[in-house]
Order: C-alpha cells, then structure tokens, then sequence
C-alpha cells in the first residue's frame, strides 16, 4: 500500500542529490563531508513527529526484548543450575546477529529498511508466541529456549541495521549526533531496566504471560513504521545489485578508505583487550574486594546509570570532532576500567567510582562513533558499513575471551584487568597517529590506496 509513496520518497532524495553535484562523474566512493551531504538529505517538514514516534516505538521494542532476555536467562538458571547451559544461551543469544550482520547490513542498502524492521519484530513477537504456547502446555524444553533465542538474534541481525542507517534519512544533519546520544542512553536505560522488570514481571504473573510483554511492545514497535515512511536513498546507476557483489562494495568502502580501515581495526583491538573484564567483574568484586552479588549489582546498576548520563550529555553537546570523542573516549574507558582493578581491596568505593567513569566516558566514545559514520558514509551503504563494524566487535569480544582468560588463570583477575585496560588505552591512543584517520574529522576520504 505505501510502496508508490516509498519511490516517491526515493525519487525525491535522488532528485536532491544529483542537483547537488557538478557536471564531473562522481566518485561513488566518496565519503561525503558531514556540513554538506547530511544537509541535502532534509527529512522534509515534521520530522519530529516522525522520528519520535519510530524512535518511541523501537525504544518500547527494545526494552520488552531486554526484559525477556532477562525471564529466559533466569528461567534457564532455575532449571539447570549449569554454567555450561548458560554459556549456550549466550552464544544463542549473540551469535547469530553477530555471523548474520553483513548479509543484515547489505539487505538494509538493498530492500526497504521500514519493512525489514517490521518483519524483525514480527518474527520476534512469533518466536515469543510460540514460547509463550509452549509454557502454558507444559511442554517446554530447553533447546526451545536455545532456538527461539537463535531465531530473535537472527532477526536482529536485520533489523539493526536497518534502524541504524534509516536515522540519517529521519533527522537533519545537525541532529545526527543528538540522536546517536540519545540511542545510547536508550541502550544503557535498557541495561539498568532490564533486571528489576524482569524480575517484577515474574514476581506478579507465570512466565508465558511475563513473555507476552514481548509481544506487546514489538507490536508497539511496528506501529509507527505502518503510519510513517522512512525514505531510502537510491543505489547509484552503474553500482552492483546483487547480494554477494553489494556485500562486498561495503567491505571495499571500508577496506580502501584508510580512515575507516584504521578505525576498524582499532576497535578491534580494543574490544578484543577489554572484553574479557566484563566478564570477569564477579570473581574482581569477590577475590579482591571481598563482595558478593549485591556489590557486583551495585557496580552494574550504577555504570548502567552513568551510561545513561553519558548519552545524555552527548546528546546535550553534540560534539563535532567526533574522531577525537572517539578516540579519547575510548581511552579514558579503558583507563578507568584499570583504575578499578588498581583500586586497594578496602576501598570498594573508589572501584565503583572508576567503575562507574568507565561507562560514562565509554558512551563519550561510542555515541560519536555511529553518528560519525553516519555523517561520513554514503546513505545506501550504511547497511553495510554500520553492520560490518558490529560485526567486527561482535567477533572480537569472543576472540578476546579465549586469549586472554587462560592468562588471567596465571597472572590473576587483578592483573588481567591492569593489563587489557592499560592496552585498549594505549590502542585508543594509538589512533591519533594516523594521519587518515584523523581526517575523517575534517573531511572525506577516497578510497584509494593511501598510506599514513
């Protein structure tokens, strides 16, 4: 019904672009500055109405995904009691969003992005039906868990995407890093949030109605996206429109374009170093500082909160260097992150203050992050470029764990933390040192090869 409006849409933007360009043939791999590209593509009149109700909306869906995140988890710690099951749940949970990204991200810049999240969250709200069926019958199982877990994470793997680069065609420019605060604040209000309402829900109602929460808000997640368009960028005459040939326009972008590669590989890095201490932060708070589970939550709940502030505050500023938020952002996380580990065992206040300082100071870095890409990258390869970057830390983190876990076996959970932190640190810094990289802040890059 709305598929006349969506190519009108699409027209439109085209329309915008190619009177915005001289005569010369354009690179298409050309970053675009974020003063002038992100200008042209004006959202049009009330892009406020629009992009609260969709932000609203996917915010609702978010939280009700976080909440039966937290219900299946516990359920299957009541059940089995194992490690091991739990460890599963987690790959279920991660994996397949983390394999599938690329493929998400090249049917983001290929097919409607509105429609993509609307199957996302239908196929959510259907895994959540079924295991609500499931409960209710008394015939649950524990791979069904596994399953329905497996199938949401797939779906995610289209779904964000799609949301992420749709932003850039529902703001204006100026707002881009105001938005990308204010995603963040969302995603961390998420993690705070998740853990009491799951647990309040499971404390009034069974489980299969506590799932049916699900369900509602990812209803309420579709609803604005059958009221309002998103417009899409048109692919460029002469580009590739098949699957595996578009999937690898978006790897080359990244690839050739030095700044970007450098970015990548820089966080990489850091997520590799610093991912196995979020893991690691029970046995910290036990062995060193003489805690147990509820000065573990006091650390989670109140760096969940600081994340939240932090968004906020980058929403507030809207930094324009967003190479160097990034970079000294991550930076003084990480730094932080070994602060706490540094911190004496009597001093557990100290630990949850730089505790705490490392979330704030990691949204510095990761909010600008997206709006960066966002402002620097093409519209129709964003789909492709953003999911790559998640991709590339969503593999890092395991990669991380099984190098340097074993270590923290020898030297200590103490020391591992002093470690990765004062590595991801100097990793961070480390991009200052590239010239490409750091014109990302000024201008776009061609795809050439470069060297620094």
């Amino acid at each position: 019904m709305n598929a006349p409006l969506e190519n009108a849409d699409r027209s439109e933007v085209a329309r915008r672009r190619d009177s915005s360009t001289t005569q010369k043939p354009a690179d298409p791999y050309r970053i675009p500055a974020p003063a002038t590209d992100a200008a042209e593509l004006d959202p049009g009149p009330r892009w406020q109405v629009r992009f609260w109700a969709i932000f609203g909306g996917q915010a609702l869906s978010l939280i009700g995904s976080a909440l039966t995140q937290f219900v299946l988890l516990w359920w299957i710690t009541d059940t089995t009691g194992s490690l091991s099951a739990l460890a599963t749940a987690g790959m279920a949970a991660l994996l397949p969003q983390a394999v599938l990204g690329p493929l998400g991200g090249t049917f983001a810049d290929r097919y409607s992005r509105r429609r993509l999240m609307i199957v996302a969250d239908g196929i959510s709200a259907l895994c959540m039906l079924l295991l609500i069926a499931l409960f209710l019958t008394d015939r649950i199982a524990l791979w069904h868990a596994y399953a329905m877990m497996a199938i949401r994470s797939a779906a995610q793997a289209f779904q964000a995407p799609a949301a992420a680069a749709s932003v850039t065609m529902l703001v204006p420019g100026g707002f881009l890093v105001r938005a990308a605060g204010l995603n963040q604040s969302l995603q961390s209000l998420t993690l705070v949030a998740a853990a009491p309402l799951g647990a309040l829900a499971l404390g009034v109602m069974p489980i299969g109605w506590a799932l049916g929460l699900d369900v509602a808000t990812a209803l309420l997640g579709i609803a604005p996206l059958l009221c309002y368009r998103i417009p899409q960028a048109c692919t460029p005459n002469g580009r590739p429109t098949g699957l595996w040939p578009a999937f690898r326009e978006g790897v080359e972008l990244v690839w050739k374009t030095p700044g970007l590669r450098w970015l990548y590989l820089l966080l990489g890095a850091v997520v590799l170093a610093i991912m196995p201490t979020f893991t690691l932060v029970p046995l910290l708070v036990k062995t060193h500082f003489g805690g147990g589970a509820a000065q573990v939550a006091l650390m989670e709940g109140l760096s969940g909160i600081g994340m939240v502030a932090g968004g906020l505050l980058v929403a507030a500023m809207a930094p324009r260097r967003q190479v160097s938020w990034v970079l000294c952002g991550f930076a003084m996380s990480c730094a932080a992150l070994a602060l706490t580990a540094l911190a004496p065992g009597n001093l557990f206040g100290v630990a949850v203050a730089w505790w705490v300082i490392s979330g704030i100071t990691f949204v510095f870095g990761n909010a600008p992050l997206t709006a960066l890409l966002q402002t620097r990258v093409p519209n129709h390869l964003q789909g492709r470029v953003l999911s790559l970057l998640n991709t590339t830390m969503g593999l890092a983190a395991p990669v991380g764990l099984a190098l340097f876990t074993p270590l923290g076996e020898v030297i200590g959970v103490r020391a591992l933390f002093a470690i990765t932190g004062l590595l991801g640190a100097a990793a961070s810094l480390a991009g200052f040192l590239s010239p490409s990289l750091m014109r990302l802040d000024r201008q776009g890059a061609r795809t050439e090869d470069r060297t620094d």
